[in-house]
């Protein structure tokens, strides 16, 4: 009789317990805000020790990154939708959209604060969450490009910080809404011919 291995339980005990963890700083920050969100509130409502994050984050700061990283790979998309525009139209509504829910502006507006504050903060807070959106929207410039539908002007790296540029400004400096009027105009504006 050939009897196999028990399965490892280990690996998926580790993921099951980082899901928990950046689920419960995510729902405690909505709930009391960045200034109240300690690791021991985290390791409590994840059903974990404080030990275990640390060994995973150095701070809260970094759990919430990972957090928010995660939350965008889920609802934003770089899918094809035919063309340039659609494609754009599409990464844009939805980033937009994940910025206005609740607690995801107040979160990339504590990060991006730490992130200036904290250098070393800040260089994981560029990788880990900046340029991986970057390079979410830099496939749909390359399949643009590919297609032959992509403008030359801007360039790409100027269509990434227009596009990123207007997001920030608004959260952190303008307080106006980063809403569907904010992705129509700017694909109007990036996919003039």
């Amino acid at each position: 009789m050939d009897r196999q291995p028990p399965p490892r339980r280990g690996r998926r005990r580790s993921e099951e317990s980082r899901t928990a963890i950046l689920a419960a700083a995510y729902e405690l920050v909505g709930e009391a805000g960045y200034a109240d969100l300690t690791i021991e509130g985290i390791a409590s409502r994840a059903g974990c020790g404080k030990q275990t994050i640390y060994r995973w984050w150095p701070s809260k700061a970094h759990v919430l990154l990972e957090a928010l990283a995660a939350k965008a790979g889920l609802f934003v998309s770089n899918a094809d939708h035919g063309s340039y525009a659609a494609d754009l139209r599409e990464f844009l509504t939805d980033t937009f959209a994940l910025s206005r829910r609740r607690p995801v502006a107040d979160i990339l507006r504590v990060l991006m604060a730490q992130a200036q504050i904290d250098p070393e903060f800040g260089r994981v807070f560029r990788a880990d969450l900046l340029e991986r959106r970057r390079e979410a929207l830099q496939v749909v410039l390359d399949r643009a490009r590919a297609r032959g539908d992509l403008p030359s002007s801007p360039t790409p790296e100027t269509v990434l910080d227009l596009v990123f540029g207007a997001l920030w400004y608004r959260l952190l400096a303008t307080g106006r809404p980063v809403d569907d009027a904010l992705a129509d105009d700017l694909v109007a504006m990036l996919t003039r011919p």
